[in-house]
């Protein structure tokens, strides 16, 4: 019987592992991964009674016998994520069975942003005479979900604690990089990252950017009892770039779509991204004249060669139709997309292509299409990049991409009205925040700023 027990032990711990599975780091950019993890860490329960309103729902219903650190005969203990885990194996280091593990999962919805913890995460409980009492996670800034102990199991209660919401308005001027000059400003880097996902379509900010470029963002604070938990969207914002000024605010239609738009109500996303690739690079330029590297002969380059490390990502740069995705002689494996029957674009010296990349295939701007490589005539792992317009090869660096949409004519009215203050607030002439307080750039800045009008022009 020993052993048999030990068997249906060993079997149950098996089961949750593969129902239950490890929790990897997730996939985003090193960017904003510091930016999510001291967000998600963030303790705004402790030592705080309930909400007065859940207070009086659960008054109905039932009461977590401790919420409080300081209330009941249990302590709270706290157990961190680690780069591995699984429900399973946090569980089995609390001390808690796999049984406590699936009276939990089957509480309910709430259960499933368990499986979604990321490393760092913690993970708060109580417990009495070795027995879970209350296990408390919080998922995100003003979410607390709370799993209590009943005769029959558990029950799960989601608590939701409203963020004050402020604005804040803040200016930069480059003199090294945009990152150093977002900082400096007080941008964190996810808001900087968000700022070049809004200009991607106008700015190459990996070649475009000049000394003197400058910035004006009016974005969202969320606090939590006095205590900044995390910045919210972008609402307006303004990049001078050698001298022309791109503004882009943000609008939700009626409909409840949103999106960034200029003044006059064209999306800032346009039909095709300037760069399909995060490159180190410009290894080769657009040349007709240019001297091949290895059949050394002058023969036309008829594209951009961006170098980057072989495995990195190649995206479309524009919603479009596979015309061909395999091996193309001197490209190597390469993918040729057609965008509304005038454009073309081709992307090749792939290592290997996205799963399900064939022809016939639709793909939508920004759908990760194949990774970059060294394959065919190239000395050196890069991404060549055509663009063709009605057979055509065009300068990708240089060629006049076709036009945002427009606001349709219904909204226009409502676009107006949701936008006109916040666009009014671009051309007061002092920003809350001017760089920051110890910034070196301030005087350049304030000077820059005086010039603005004399010397820029609004993009249309």
């Amino acid at each position: 019987m020993p052993l048999l027990s030990g068997l249906i032990l060993v079997t149950a711990w098996i089961s949750f592992a593969w129902l239950y599975p490890t929790l990897e780091n997730d996939p985003i950019h090193s960017y904003d991964k510091g930016a999510d993890l001291s967000i998600r860490q963030v303790r705004h329960f402790e030592n705080k009674a309930l909400p007065t309103h859940l207070e009086n729902k659960l008054a109905t219903d039932y009461k977590p016998k401790v919420v409080d650190k300081t209330e009941g005969p249990a302590p709270w203990r706290t157990v961190k994520v680690q780069k591995g885990d699984n429900m399973s194996l946090i569980f089995k280091r609390i001390k808690q069975s796999p049984a406590v593990l699936h009276a939990i999962m089957s509480t309910g919805n709430h259960s499933e942003k368990l499986m979604q913890l990321m490393p760092g995460d913690e993970i708060n409980y109580q417990v009495l005479d070795n027995q879970l009492m209350v296990l408390r996670v919080d998922p995100e800034p003003g979410t607390t979900l709370l799993f209590e102990k009943i005769p029959d199991g558990f029950t799960s209660q989601k608590i939701i604690t409203e963020l004050t919401t402020t604005t804040r308005d803040v200016q930069g001027v480059i003199t090294d990089s945009l990152f150093l000059a977002g900082q400096q400003a007080g941008l964190s880097d996810n808001l900087i990252m968000r700022l070049v996902e809004i200009y991607g379509w106008d700015i190459d900010f990996a070649l475009e950017i000049r000394n003197g470029d400058h910035f004006r963002v009016l974005y969202e604070e969320q606090f939590l009892d006095g205590e900044k938990v995390r910045d919210g969207n972008i609402l307006v914002a303004e990049f001078v770039n050698k001298g022309k000024s791109y503004r882009a605010v943000r609008y939700t239609n009626p409909e409840g779509e949103t999106g960034f738009f200029n003044e006059q109500g064209y999306s800032m996303r346009k039909a095709f991204l300037r760069t399909p690739v995060k490159f180190n690079r410009i290894s080769s330029l657009f040349n007709p004249n240019r001297k091949h590297p290895i059949l050394n002969t002058i023969r036309a380059h008829k594209g951009v060669d961006y170098a980057a490390p072989t495995g990195t990502p190649v995206k479309a740069t524009g919603d479009g139709t596979v015309m061909s995705a395999g091996r193309n002689d001197g490209y190597g494996n390469a993918v040729i997309i057609r965008h509304a029957g005038t454009y073309e674009t081709l992307y090749a010296h792939l290592s290997r292509f996205a799963n399900g990349m064939t022809r016939g295939k639709h793909v939508r701007q920004g759908d990760i299409i194949g990774y970059v490589g060294q394959t065919g005539l190239a000395s050196g792992p890069h991404l060549h990049y055509e663009f063709r317009i009605n057979g055509v090869h065009r300068n990708p660096l240089t060629v006049e991409l076709p036009k945002a949409l427009p606001i349709p004519d219904k909204y226009r009215q409502h676009f107006q009205s949701q936008t006109g203050t916040l666009i009014a607030k671009l051309n007061s002439s002092v920003p809350a925040t001017i760089a920051s307080k110890d910034s070196p750039d301030q005087d350049n800045l304030i000077l820059a700023l005086k010039e603005k009008d004399r010397h820029s022009t609004t993009v249309h």
